[in-house]
């Protein structure tokens, strides 16, 4: 769509198709550059679509408004295994309703201040605030190699 807007969302192999604005949030449906993917269970390389469903996740906001992306869920079929393996992308985890980056900034702003704050300032819930705020340390438990309980 325009260079300017893929600068700004610095994500790897993705373009901008369209923005537009949701409920006074900005909504940036984005397209991938990649035609496919390695299968993650076999190696080879594929690009035939089994099916897309589009899945919209929170990311970090910009100009002091909330900014959602509307990603396109890819799931491949891999002739030589006979899987269908989902795209697997490095900004994000399929599991979460967030970019890594809006957790890893989430995270950051609760050791600054407090769940309840963060809460009323991300429009969030102290739930998924809490929720975000205890799988970013459990994240960083698994990189450092600490116990568990700890």
């Amino acid at each position: 769509m325009d260079l300017h807007l893929d600068t700004l969302l610095h994500l790897p192999y993705v373009t901008v198709e369209t923005c537009s604005y949701m409920d006074e949030n900005v909504c940036l449906q984005i397209r991938f550059l990649n035609d496919g993917i390695s299968c993650p269970n076999c190696g080879n390389y594929t690009e035939e679509l089994h099916q897309v469903r589009s899945v919209l996740v929170r990311d970090l906001p910009v100009f002091g408004q909330q900014v959602y992306l509307k990603i396109p869920r890819r799931q491949f079929y891999c002739k030589a295994c006979q899987r269908y393996p989902s795209e697997r992308l490095e900004f994000m985890d399929w599991e979460r309703r967030h970019t890594q980056r809006y957790e890893k900034h989430i995270y950051q702003q609760v050791k600054n201040s407090s769940i309840a704050q963060v809460s009323r300032e991300e429009k969030l819930s102290q739930e998924e605030v809490k929720g975000i705020f205890d799988h970013q340390i459990k994240g960083l438990k698994k990189k450092t190699g600490a116990s568990q309980n700890a």
